[in-house]
């Protein structure tokens, strides 16, 4: 056909038909929370696209409309039911049951053991083995309604897992509407006393290992006349400085395992060489008091929890299971090695009490005999297990700080890193350097950071949570009046533990 053809064909004017103009109609769209999209009248399905960071909660989102692209978490209670969490982990090396529980123990058995003697001390012999099992069960029950919580938070938000910090921010979102401008401060709360938490950690560190380590060397240097004898503890805290700053320095926690290795040997060996001393010459149970006053129980109180939570280590593990189900079933990992870890502590801390009576020091390893070797092999073998736990202990901050500020320094990350990491060490140093009375700092780290860690966030986070669900806070408001007697009991150990720990470090100095 010639392209004069073409021409004239065109030219044709077409029928009025073709002109017409087509009906409209209103298209009216409807969000589908099970497909993330939205339906329309018309049964057409229109894939909804959008950014969610994976290390954050995603929000309400919206494009340019009234039609939100992701509803308010939690609103659509079948959807939330239809999603099994557990399902949709996508774990390299899952770990069983019986590594969580041996993990569980490892997270759990620090250096509060070492203190359990100094918190029996401040309750009484008696007093002290029954408010013991009631705070490490308050503590444990306390970890049942964060993982719970965290399960039940994860089905509406259609996530795989959640750590604390992301928990407390998805409780806040899907809660009352007025508490949603409140989940960013809520993680970042959490996240802070982690953060602060454990650097008082390892700032008790500091203070146990100098301790530990001038204790042996006095005895050893009492008839030597080129090394001072009786230097001041705060010379054997900076003296460790050069030995932080290097073991620290080291970014990747692979690199760390073995150390934890040698520092679980360590402890598992001191702890059977305490056990030997504690059970020679044990005196009367009469000669120790029963009740040592209510002046004495914040003390305690700090102490104890110190010790006993572990709530920190909790969320890691679970959301690393093979069987996540099994972590607070009945009995269930978390019951199993709570109980192994609260009857191990109020053993050490009864008999630790009993045995050195009005003298037990803030570490049960500083009260072994000076001028034996095995005594001194227990003071040195802990040294170097608690200063390898440092390391550790430093990580989880140290990680949760540099995702913070990382972003504020460009092409010089690496060298802004190590100097934060050395900066942080030096702080850690500094406050132990300030504060070298054990008990009472031990205490203070208790009082001020677990008990809102172990007590009063679970429980916010859990009213919030189930605030508006339907019969979410139980008949009567169980829910929320049980959750109220735990905050109350939380903020009265953080006063008065923090008061009390406070006046004794004041007066140790004076």
């Amino acid at each position: 056909m010639s392209k004069k053809h073409l021409h004239n064909q065109a030219a044709i004017p077409l029928a009025p038909a073709v002109f017409k103009k087509p009906q409209m109609r209103p298209m009216i769209a409807e969000y589908v929370p099970k497909k993330k999209g939205v339906r329309n009248d018309l049964s057409d399905v229109v894939v909804v696209k959008y950014k969610v960071d994976p290390n954050e909660i995603p929000v309400e989102q919206q494009a340019g409309s009234t039609l939100p692209l992701m509803e308010i978490p939690g609103r659509d209670i079948e959807a939330d039911e239809d999603y099994n969490p557990f399902e949709h982990r996508k774990l390299a090396h899952p770990t069983s049951d019986m590594d969580t529980l041996i993990h569980l123990l490892k997270g759990s058995l620090g250096s509060g053991i070492l203190a359990m003697p100094m918190a029996f001390l401040n309750a009484g012999l008696y007093f002290g083995l029954v408010a013991t099992f009631l705070i490490g069960g308050i503590c444990t029950y306390c970890v049942h309604v964060l993982v719970k919580t965290s399960h039940d938070l994860c089905k509406r938000m259609q996530k795989p897992s959640l750590g604390f910090a992301e928990t407390a921010e998805a409780a806040f979102l899907s809660g009352p509407p007025a508490m949603h401008k409140f989940s960013r401060l809520a993680k970042a709360l959490v996240n802070w006393f982690l953060v602060i938490d454990l650097l008082g950690c390892c700032c008790v560190y500091i203070v146990f290992v100098a301790k530990n380590v001038k204790q042996v060397v006095d005895y050893h240097a009492k008839e030597s006349e080129w090394f001072p004898h009786d230097m001041d503890v705060r010379i054997y805290m900076a003296l460790l400085l050069p030995l932080l700053i290097s073991m620290n320095l080291i970014r990747n926690l692979k690199y760390l395992a073995p150390f934890s290795m040698i520092a679980n040997l360590l402890v598992g060996t001191g702890m059977g060489i305490t056990f030997y001393y504690l059970f020679q010459d044990i005196p009367s149970v009469s000669e120790r008091k029963a009740f040592a006053g209510f002046n004495h129980l914040p003390t305690f109180f700090g102490t104890a929890i110190f010790a006993l939570e572990g709530i920190g280590v909790v969320m890691p593990l679970e959301n690393n299971m093979k069987t996540p189900n099994h972590f607070i079933g009945c009995p269930g990992v978390l019951n199993t090695g709570m109980f192994f870890v609260v009857s191990l502590y109020a053993f050490v801390g009864f008999f630790g009490y009993l045995k050195y009576g009005d003298v037990t020091s803030g570490s049960i390893t500083i009260n072994l005999p000076e001028d034996e070797i095995l005594g001194q092999s227990v003071k040195l073998m802990i040294a170097v297990a608690i200063f390898f736990t440092y390391s550790l202990q430093f990580y989880v901050p140290m990680d949760i700080i540099w995702k913070n500020v990382r972003h504020w320094f460009g092409a010089k990350k690496n060298l802004a890193e190590y100097t934060i990491r050395i900066a942080i060490i030096i702080m850690t140093l500094c406050i132990a350097v300030a504060i070298p009375n054990l008990g009472p700092f031990i205490s203070l780290v208790g009082a001020v950071c677990l008990s809102f860690l172990g007590l009063i966030f679970p429980s916010v986070i859990e009213v919030v949570a189930f605030w508006d669900r339907p019969n979410g806070l139980g008949r009567f408001n169980w829910v929320l009046w049980k959750n109220l007697f735990l905050i109350a009991f939380g903020i009265l150990g953080f006063l008065t533990g923090s008061y009390v720990s406070i006046l004794e470090i004041i007066e140790s100095k004076e």
